[in-house]
């Protein structure tokens, strides 16, 4: 009987050890399934940041429209939000580059119409194309 109860705890120590790895492999898994959806997600939350960041250059350019529709001078590393942005004016384009204080970027162009005597002038966006 003795030898018996030794075989038998043998056996529950295997099992107990193959349980415990067992869930170690699951909890591995789920943190490492976690931190890549907080990844993704971080690289959304930027790439969002850097679009706004851009917007804002596309804003600024249109305001400055609204006050001179010949106007094209643009900017250049305009400070916004910790990053900048770029915006150039040629014809009736405008393009607008803005990048992030993490180092990430977006691009908008936006066709655009202006009309008007009097200020501020109308500006119409007939195409916008964003980070084509």
């Amino acid at each position: 009987m003795d030898n018996e109860n030794k075989r038998h705890r043998g056996v529950v120590l295997l099992m107990v050890v193959f349980v415990v790895s067992l869930l170690a492999t699951v909890v591995m898994g789920m943190l490492e399934i976690n931190t890549e959806e907080i990844q993704l997600m971080q690289n959304h939350v930027c790439a969002t940041e850097a679009l706004a960041t851009t917007e804002a250059g596309l804003e600024d350019a249109l305001m400055c429209l609204r006050l001179d529709k010949n106007w094209e001078d643009g900017f250049d590393g305009k400070s916004f939000n910790g990053g900048s942005y770029t915006v150039t004016v040629g014809g009736n384009t405008i393009t607008s580059a803005g990048t992030t204080a993490r180092g990430f970027t977006a691009r908008v162009e936006a066709d655009f119409t202006a009309s008007g005597v009097l200020l501020p002038y109308t500006i119409r966006i007939n195409a916008l194309r964003i980070n084509e």
